[in-house]
């Protein structure tokens, strides 16, 4: 009992300095988190006024308070996990920055969000080291939860429920007469909207969802197939809950689940999907650590003794501060050149779009086709003109941006075909189709529109300085590399749109006659609208 006592003295007087030093440098990597969200400060504030105005989103004002939680209960064991700083991690760093660079100057807000996440564990990683970052790997990765996304998923979402209510509503044996995402039945007729994806309900089961399994499990498999469970059964769940509100509004003759009430049954019916998901995954939760893993990694003779402590080296607050400064400086390198590029855009003169009328084709005509037009916000400048040519009409619309920025940008959610706040209009079909544009065989756009006095076929790409292309994805790199290269971020989306009556393939020879008349006019026009 004697010859052991010494050694518990000079462990606990091991132990505190390197406790004391360890708390500073987490203090000290909190501060260089805090001064990359606020030199990122613009990328920051876009995620909070997104959680605040939407309630799809809503749950991010959560997901730090959650993460920052998972790493206090954690506290205790992360005094092992400590390690020298990463050089490594500060070229990781500066990678994410770089990429954040061309995310500003495509305009890609949510890209912005999410290389803004990832630096956070990139600079735990810079400045604790290694095994800090792996030992903080999951409440590090639920910050990514924090961005919000998920609007991509909203047309496919859409999709699968308007497939959904329909099979289910034939298999009852209801007749169904469908057109896109709007159908017909005897009772009445029907549409699966954005508020009827059931994104809201991915997003909330998918964010509840790996943080039970988390909680819950200590098996990476078991982890995996609650999380798979958490985003299957609310997509399936949500096209249970269109049908049964079709069905609620048939049986009812339309006097239930037709107004704001449907939105309401569909939270509570998910709600009780969920309660019923948490307490059958319950049957299979994990109490003890059986399945636990080491999650500071394996430890090495060289870095820990049978106690804990470490042999090799101790905390050097000297080197801490030193990371915690690289990474500053590297992460604020990004917005201060970004700024620049910004400061150094092309004011030039508002652009004038101007194309003359070719004798013995396409004529300007006084009426349009159709009283349809796209809404697209922030346009620099727009043309809207109506062509036609032996009794056949097309409309022309361009919308040209010039200095873009956030919202007044050529690519945007909010530039839209056609709104739902529309009752005239439905857009039908969305598609691509390779055509003759100029001399070269291009993918462009093909929608397809209807009222309840017309049909329209719809064709649309984009133009930036001269290069065509119908991907919003490869127009948002053109349009970093032209401002990353100071060449300016001029561009523009052309749409031309003709009426058919019974088939598309009438209208298709109609437009592809326009384009053949007509491009090399609109071509001069954008690039004489180009001209400072």
């Amino acid at each position: 009992m004697n010859a052991q006592t010494p050694q518990h003295i000079t462990h606990d007087y091991t132990v505190a300095p390197d406790q004391q030093k360890l708390k500073a440098a987490a203090l000290l990597t909190l501060a260089a988190i805090a001064g990359i969200l606020a030199g990122y400060h613009e990328t920051t504030g876009s995620m909070i006024s997104i959680w605040m105005r939407s309630e799809t989103f809503a749950h991010g004002f959560l997901i730090f308070p959650f993460s920052a939680y998972l790493i206090w209960g954690q506290r205790k064991h992360l005094g092992k996990a400590f390690s020298q700083p990463s050089p490594f991690a500060l070229l990781v760093l500066a990678g994410l920055g770089f990429s954040w660079l061309l995310a500003t100057l495509a305009s890609v807000q949510v890209f912005k969000q999410f290389l803004l996440i990832a630096m956070i564990p990139a600079a735990v990683w810079a400045i604790l080291g290694r095994r800090m970052v792996w030992a903080l790997a999951f409440p590090l990765a639920y910050l990514v939860l924090a961005v919000p996304f998920g609007e991509a998923l909203i047309p496919p979402l859409i999709d699968f429920t308007a497939d959904f209510t329909v099979k289910a509503l034939q298999l009852t044996g209801i007749p169904v007469y469908r057109e896109g995402s709007f159908f017909s039945i005897p009772s009445g007729n029907w549409s699966v909207v954005e508020a009827c994806s059931g994104i809201r309900y991915l997003i909330a089961s998918f964010t509840l969802g790996t943080l039970y399994a988390y909680l819950t499990y200590h098996s990476l498999k078991r982890r995996l197939i609650f999380i798979a469970l958490s985003l299957i059964v609310p997509i399936v769940a949500n096209g249970i809950r269109a049908y049964m509100i079709v069905m609620t509004g048939h049986l009812s003759d339309m006097q239930l689940a037709v107004g704001v009430d449907h939105l309401i049954y569909g939270w509570v019916f998910f709600g009780f999907v969920m309660l019923l998901l948490f307490w059958i995954g319950s049957f299979w939760r994990e109490d003890d650590n059986t399945y636990a893993n080491d999650s500071a990694g394996p430890a090495t003779e060289t870095e820990e003794t049978e106690t804990g402590l470490r042999t090799d080296r101790t905390i050097s607050l000297k080197s801490t501060v030193s990371a915690a400064g690289a990474v500053l400086a590297v992460a604020f390198i990004w917005p201060i050149y970004a700024g620049h590029l910004e400061h150094a855009s092309f004011p030039g003169t508002g652009p004038v779009i101007d194309i003359p009328d070719i004798a013995g084709k396409w004529q300007i005509s006084s009426s349009q086709t159709s009283d349809w037009k796209p809404e697209y916000v922030g346009a620099t400048a727009q043309l809207l003109r109506s062509y036609q040519k032996d009794g056949t009409s097309v409309d022309l619309y361009i919308s040209y941006y010039r200095n873009q920025k956030q919202d007044s940008e050529l690519i945007n959610s909010r530039n839209i075909l056609v709104s739902e706040a529309e009752p005239g209009w439905h857009n039908i079909r969305q598609e691509t189709r390779s055509i003759a544009l100029g001399s070269r065989q291009e993918v462009i756009n093909q929608g397809e529109l209807r009222s309840s006095s017309a049909r329209l076929l719809i064709w649309r790409w984009y133009w930036l300085r001269g290069e065509s292309t119908a991907d919003p994805y490869l127009a948002k790199f053109i349009l970093a590399r032209n401002r990353l290269l100071q060449r300016g971020d001029d561009g523009a989306e052309i749409i031309i749109a003709t009426r058919y009556e019974d088939t598309r393939e009438e209208a298709i020879p109609v437009l592809q006659g326009f384009l053949d008349d007509m491009l090399p006019a609109i071509t001069n026009a954008l690039e004489n609208a180009d001209n400072r």
